[in-house]
């Protein structure tokens, strides 16, 4: 009998998605307790022909981005318990086991699992320390208010009951922060295992790619954040100091600007700009433990985070003001 059903969004994910299925068809539990769909957004390169050698179900549809397809597969799912990660995702053989176990609690109706990577660039590693930084947030939390795509679970009937995910966001962006602040909204009791682990084949590895997805990260977050204002002031997921890095290097930037017409304007910068260092110290000293050189040049990396995500905040203004 068919318990779970786990669905995996495809999008020209040629180079991903054999890993991807070979590690969700040899999990730890019984293969007849689950079921596994792949769903294909109308991929132009050889997605398809990889996922026909797996025994899967496979559904083609025309490209309409990773909300709709999500849903897609929801709709086709037969398990209680529906389960998604991405095609670039490589889930431990005991993910199913362990994405499941908080269910024994009937009050849980949705469960996040963590991320890792095996990447060896600086970018890759520093963006994995986030994650770090963030599960050790979600630890502390009775119930979190956050459950990420790529490795999350819900029950199929609240899943339906919500509407699943947000089809008016266009790429895969914030659409399962969206869906997150609605259950919680709704009072439904949302969970993090740390065990339930899945390696990511894709972190940004430049820091240009890093970049631009904080970029719109930013941009999508505000777009969320307009539906569940309250969310905005603080979550479970989101670190506080983040927020005041990114309210404190603008002011930053914008005193050195204003430094050319007054020389007093680099008091108020050089003051900002402290305030900021002083901020990444916390992390910086706790990423040095586990990865030195990336703990070394953390204030870098965080002044590029809060650089792109605060840019992105502004793009979403003023696309509002136009």
């Amino acid at each position: 009998m068919i318990k779970y059903s786990i669905i995996v969004p495809a999008y020209n994910a040629n180079n991903t998605i054999g890993e991807c299925l070979n590690a969700l068809v040899h999990q730890s539990i019984d293969g007849g307790e689950y079921e596994v769909i792949v769903v294909d957004d109308g991929s132009t390169d050889n997605t398809a022909g990889i996922i026909k050698k797996f025994p899967v179900k496979y559904i083609w549809q025309p490209n309409k981005g990773p909300a709709a397809t999500r849903n897609h597969g929801a709709k086709e799912a037969v398990g209680d318990i529906i389960l998604f990660t991405d095609s670039d995702c490589v889930p431990n053989r005991n993910w199913i086991e362990e994405m499941v176990k908080p269910f024994g609690s009937l009050d849980v109706v949705a469960v996040k699992g963590a991320y890792k990577t095996n990447q060896k660039s600086l970018t890759a590693r520093f963006a994995q320390a986030e994650f770090e930084e963030r599960f050790e947030m979600l630890k502390k939390a009775e119930s979190i208010d956050m459950v990420d795509t790529y490795s999350a679970a819900f029950k199929r009937d609240i899943f339906r009951k919500m509407d699943g995910f947000d089809e008016s966001f266009p790429v895969a962006n914030n659409e399962d922060t969206d869906l997150s602040y609605k259950l919680s909204s709704a009072g439904c009791k949302m969970v993090f295992n740390p065990n339930a682990i899945v390696f990511h084949l894709r972190h940004p590895d430049t820091v240009r790619k890093y970049m631009r997805q904080k970029f719109w990260r930013g941009y999508w977050r505000m777009v969320v954040y307009k539906r569940f204002p309250g969310k905005m002031v603080k979550d479970t997921y989101t670190p506080q100091s983040m927020k005041f890095q990114i309210m404190s290097l603008f002011p930053a930037i914008f005193f050195v600007i204003l430094s050319t017409v007054s020389q007093e304007s680099l008091y108020f910068a050089a003051i900002a700009m402290l305030s900021f260092i002083i901020s990444t110290l916390p992390f910086s000293l706790s990423t040095i433990g586990k990865d030195f050189t990336v703990g070394l040049l953390s204030t870098f990396f965080l002044a590029i985070r809060a650089f792109s995500i605060g840019s992105g905040i502004l793009y979403y203004f003023y696309t509002r003001i136009r």
